[in-house]
């Protein structure tokens, strides 16, 4: 059953070819090529397909509903809401695209750590002279990094597409901002980072038989060991693409509420933003998983600048040890980094143990402050306790009192007079403290009033008030219309009488 749009476009088309317009089909063909090689590839939701009548009918998997949008020809109206369909269909798969890419991006970077690591931990141990397997992991290590930076570079590309997508298809151009330009540029230096001594080696000398630079520490070239070890550690600032797979992984990027909530609010979906929803929902684990990680990670560096000194900093051990004394900012003294990284490493851990204690105080804080519920019920006991104490210090007051007043009728001895009256003191004295206490906590349970509640009852006061004035209109209304009753029958009275008057006076004269 061919639907009347696609009705309506095929005989506008059957008549434009009668009218002589031989290049029109040729237009269509064309926009058809190039509106196919657009169309998503292995995508089973949605099946776009392009007739020869300047249609594209798209068919939803499940679903015999047909939504056919006319290409703009000359002489065929586009509608907006193909325009907008079509725009949404593609930031969806935009996003997906970096998604997928940025995922890539963060394993290509581990992949390549991972090869640094194995390669500087097996080879005092696996490595022989004559052995090319430093520089078939070198090479591994570089046919990554080339990978990831192909990968930055696509992701950026996509962002792009993404932007001028958003913006109606403005010039790319546009997009490239003397910031973006800036970050591309300082990820893909920060990508490109990897070391590259073995190729010196392999360089300098071909017919040499010793291992690499990162294992020989007796080598006399210390700089080329040095720079080794710098462009080692340097590898780990590949995991700020962290940050950006947490970001675009997120339910809350993802959720439509939230970003409907959100714009309507005028909040960026920042890693900001997403660190704060994590660290609410799960301060605990999110805190532990980074505090481990970070542990391991700048113990295994701390080890990596240290294997130089052959001391006992350079043993992974000594220096989780170290790192974590760090960290919690305890410093026994019995250990200390002896190279310039070493002090790099010991220092930044410091100042993350600082940063991480704070959170983890406030972490803690949160988790033992009672809740709403829990400080009404706790208050509540207390004011009950307090009153029954004040209860039981007026008691004693008055009998006080009462003890005292017998003592001076029956004039006894002066020492008990004297007692009773620092009892009746006393009894005093803790009255009006139990009284004091009173009424401090009912100033912090008053203090402690939730503004919901009192905008609740604001707005059940002013319902009620308006509700008050509307009567009182009403009844001054009635009034009014009362007083103008009365007003119009004494007038008719007075008419009446004047009436009766003049009939009645020719009779008394």
């Amino acid at each position: 059953m061919l639907s009347p749009t696609w009705e309506r476009s095929k005989a506008q088309t059957e008549h434009g070819a009668a009218e002589g317009h031989g290049g029109e089909r040729g237009t269509v063909c064309a926009l058809e090529m190039e509106m196919t090689s657009r169309s998503l590839a292995g995508d089973s939701k949605v099946l776009d397909y392009v007739n020869c009548d300047g249609l594209i009918s798209r068919n939803v998997s499940g679903d015999s509903s047909e939504v056919s949008v006319p290409l703009s020809l000359p002489g065929k109206r586009t509608t907006m809401e193909g325009v907008d369909l079509y725009r949404l269909r593609d930031r969806k798969v935009l996003l997906e695209d970096k998604k997928r890419l940025c995922a890539l991006a963060l394993g290509t970077a581990l992949l390549g750590i991972l090869l640094m690591i194995i390669h500087a931990e097996i080879c005092p141990y696996v490595y022989k002279p004559g052995t090319n397997i430093a520089l078939i992991i070198n090479c591994s290590i570089s046919l990554s990094t080339g990978c990831l930076i192909i990968l930055i570079i696509a992701f950026h590309y996509k962002d792009i597409r993404l932007f001028i997508n958003d913006h109606n298809q403005v010039d790319w151009r546009i997009a490239l901002t003397s910031h973006r330009v800036l970050v591309i540029t300082v990820e893909l230096l920060v990508c490109s980072i990897h070391p590259i001594g073995t190729y010196w080696k392999v360089g300098l000398h071909v017919n040499s038989s010793s291992p690499a630079p990162l294992c020989d520490y007796s080598h006399h070239n210390s700089a080329l060991l040095d720079m080794e070890l710098l462009l080692s550690v340097l590898m780990f600032l590949r995991l700020y693409l962290v940050h950006r797979a947490i970001l675009l992984h997120s339910k809350v990027l993802l959720s439509a509420s939230y970003r409907s909530i959100g714009s309507l609010n005028n909040i960026n979906f920042t890693f900001r933003f997403v660190l704060k929803v994590l660290m609410n929902k799960h301060p605990a684990r999110t805190l532990l998983v980074f505090i481990l990680f970070f542990w391991l990670t700048a113990s295994w560096m701390l080890t990596l600048c240290e294997r130089q000194t052959n001391k006992s900093t350079g043993h992974i051990d000594t220096s989780l040890w170290l790192i974590a004394i760090t960290f919690l900012t305890v410093g026994y003294g019995d250990v200390a980094p002896t190279t310039s990284c070493g002090k790099v490493v010991c220092l930044f851990t410091g100042v993350m143990g600082v940063a991480c204690t704070a959170m983890l105080v406030a972490v803690v804080t949160k988790k033992l402050v009672l809740n709403k519920g829990e400080k009404h019920v706790h208050f509540f006991m207390l004011d009950i306790q307090i009153s029954k104490r004040i209860r039981h210090a007026a008691a004693n007051v008055l009998r006080e009192c009462w003890l005292l007043h017998r003592t001076n009728l029956t004039k006894g001895n002066r020492g008990e007079h004297r007692r009773h009256q620092r009892c009746l003191l006393e009894a005093i004295r803790v009255f009006r403290h139990l009284r004091f206490k009173q009424r401090q906590l009912r100033d912090y349970v008053s203090e402690m009033v939730d503004l919901p509640k009192m905008q609740m009852i604001m707005c059940d006061l002013s319902a009620n008030w308006n509700n008050s004035y509307r009567e009182l209109e009403q009844r001054i209304l009635s009034m009014e219309q009362k007083l103008d009753e009365l007003s119009r029958c004494f007038q008719q009275t007075s008419e009446m009488l004047s009436q009766v008057l003049r009939h009645h006076k020719p009779e008394i004269r």
